[in-house]
């Protein structure tokens, strides 16, 4: 367990980061019918001399509905003033079994109410198989999308990158050409990425699952019980991660960088090292960069020195 003062300091972070007013958008477009089912648009500040490479952007908050986008407009901003065109992406995340959930244009605080709870109190994490329906469905979509909404945009020079859950989806949609040809999801061809940036990745869903990250968020994210519910479940939970784990879908042929704060208690460096090692196996370099006495938040917060390492992470893959 972590001691108070990594949990004071996790929380100060946090309130930094979601302290930023929301920034709205250049222009807004649906990939899909549901209410979630849509992506913002930022266009590069400043002159546009010359087309400017796409970040699309996949927030986190454990694919529970109570966060949605707009805790992550002003990073999408913050890139948007370095020269980059973005993509931000919402998608569909956790719901009631009676019903659906949605993230209904707010944030509340970490543990809040939505429509649904697990055994803790929490929001449950995901739906199955609808938030990976989405994310497939938004990056198919993106190319027609961009020509309308940002023709500054260089379609040859596109970077993925996610916080937390949304890094999982970021190395997850980088890798659905690794996916079984049976998969509802698969790709024959590998998406035309420049490269992946995650930050603070839940990359490794079997780690990540042992280590309770998100308080059983994996295991909700996947459908499945909870752990020790039998044979079933486990063969169940052990099918579903050959269809949605980072770790178990390489190597992707794809430029992939991972950042990572060491003092973050929210997803263990350990989940990002088990990630790195899986592709060191299978043939592949991930580069890991380790950010020392940085946590979870940083990385998507403008006012942190470690969003500035995260804009020029992105940047050496992007130009």
């Amino acid at each position: 367990m972590p001691d108070d003062a990594a949990v004071a300091r996790d929380a100060a972070e946090e309130e930094s980061a979601f302290a930023h007013p929301a920034v709205p958008p250049d222009s807004t477009a649906a990939y899909g019918a549901h209410a979630d089912q849509i992506v913002d648009f930022y266009a590069p500040r400043g002159a546009a001399d010359r087309p400017a490479p796409l970040v699309v952007v996949l927030h986190g908050g454990a694919w529970r509905a109570p966060y949605d986008r707009l805790h992550v407009t002003p990073f999408a901003d913050f890139l948007a003033r370095r020269g980059f065109a973005v993509a931000n992406v919402e998608y569909r995340k956790g719901s009631s079994a009676g019903g659906p959930g949605g993230s209904g244009g707010g944030i509340p605080a970490q543990g809040g109410p939505a429509d649904a709870e697990g055994t803790d109190g929490r929001p449950i994490a995901g739906r199955w198989p609808e938030t990976l329906d989405d994310v497939a469905a938004a990056l198919d979509a993106l190319p027609a999308l961009v020509r309308e909404a940002l023709p500054m945009a260089d379609p040859k020079r596109v970077v993925v990158t996610g916080h937390s859950a949304g890094a999982h989806l970021a190395l997850w949609a980088a890798a659905r050409h690794v996916l079984p040809e049976g998969s509802r999801w698969h790709r024959a061809r590998p998406a035309p990425l420049r490269g992946v940036v995650a930050l603070a990745p839940i990359a490794d869903l079997r780690v990540a699952d042992e280590l309770d990250v998100c308080s059983g968020a994996v295991r909700q994210f996947l459908g499945v019980g909870a752990a020790g519910g039998g044979a079933d479940v486990e063969a169940l939970f052990e099918e579903r991660l050959g269809h949605a784990d980072p770790a178990a879908l390489l190597p992707t042929g794809i430029a992939t960088t991972v950042v990572q704060g060491r003092t973050d208690i929210v997803v263990p460096q350990a989940v990002a090292e088990a990630y790195a090692d899986a592709a060191a196996k299978a043939g592949e370099v991930v580069g890991v960069t380790l950010l020392e006495e940085v946590g979870h938040f940083p990385l998507i917060d403008p006012a942190a020195d470690a969003c500035a390492v995260v804009a020029e992470e992105i940047a050496q893959l992007a130009f």
